[in-house]
């Protein structure tokens, strides 16, 4: 037979119900404050496709963000954190004795007290330059290591490998803050890569030949066409532009040499 429930015991199951969905609501109501708390404070700051922007912070500090990259940052009376969502920015910061700035990036955290450096997001690690003074790395459970000017560090989720760069090769990694790409023997396929991180149409590589070629030479990030003529006049490269603003890279045969009436013969 089924079980009879009394008056009483509905009264009390509604009322634990009821009770059930007051601590439901409490628990809904302090996790929104806490997350509001916690995230409040927080600056966005982003470079769209082919925009460079240069952002000065509260403290004075200045973030320069290159073409499709994006920044939070979090002041309080603490510390100063960044974290770079996407992309690359270069960091010229303010000396606060009391504040450290900490810059956050994958599972790396560097720390600067008043110095410059730049710090690009690639695929698969993360490019740290220092162009002046002094910052730390941290990442995972590696020890921390100091990184000084004319210094990089290939930083990837459990290893830190610290780079001497040079003078040459710090200016080539900065140079798009002045708006410029500085190529020094780079292969097609890298140059096409740099040029295409400022373009919504992109170029193309479409013969393996092309790829492994190399050019150098002093370029504007929005000025493709130079680096294409240079391109076309150097190396055995033609180009072939599409409808949508793509363009084309092939391998440019060499013609065959007309044949000498002794030959025709």
């Amino acid at each position: 037979m089924p079980e009879i429930v009394s008056e009483e015991q509905q009264r009390r199951l509604s009322r634990n119900i009821m009770i059930a969905a007051a601590v439901a609501i409490l628990f809904f109501i302090f996790a929104a404050i806490v997350t509001v708390r916690t995230f409040s404070g927080v600056d966005r700051y982003e470079a769209a496709l082919g925009e460079i922007r240069d952002v000065t912070l509260d403290d004075g500090s200045i973030v320069h963000l290159n073409s499709d990259s994006e920044v939070e940052v979090r002041f309080t009376g603490h510390g100063r954190k960044v974290r770079i969502v996407k992309g690359e920015a270069s960091f010229e910061v303010a000396p606060d004795s009391e504040r450290p700035f900490d810059v956050e990036v994958r599972s790396a955290l560097i720390r600067a007290v008043g110095t410059a450096f730049n710090v690009r997001m690639r695929p698969a690690l993360t490019e740290l330059t220092v162009t002046h003074g002094t910052v730390t790395v941290h990442c995972g459970n590696k020890a921390q290591q100091r990184v000084t000017a004319g210094n990089g560090a290939v930083i990837q989720p459990h290893s830190i490998a610290l780079t001497r760069l040079g003078d040459r090769l710090v200016s080539q990694r900065i140079a798009w803050r002045h708006q410029m790409l500085e190529l020094d023997g780079e292969t097609i396929e890298q140059a096409t890569s740099e040029f295409n991180r400022y373009r919504k149409a992109p170029i193309l590589i479409g013969d393996t030949r092309v790829s492994p070629l190399r050019i150098g030479g002093r370029f504007r990030v929005h000025d493709s066409r130079a680096f294409l003529s240079a391109l076309e006049h150097t190396l055995p490269v033609r180009t072939v532009r599409g409808e949508d603003g793509s363009v084309m890279l092939l391998y440019r045969d060499e013609e065959p040499t007309q044949a000498s009436e002794g030959d025709r013969s």
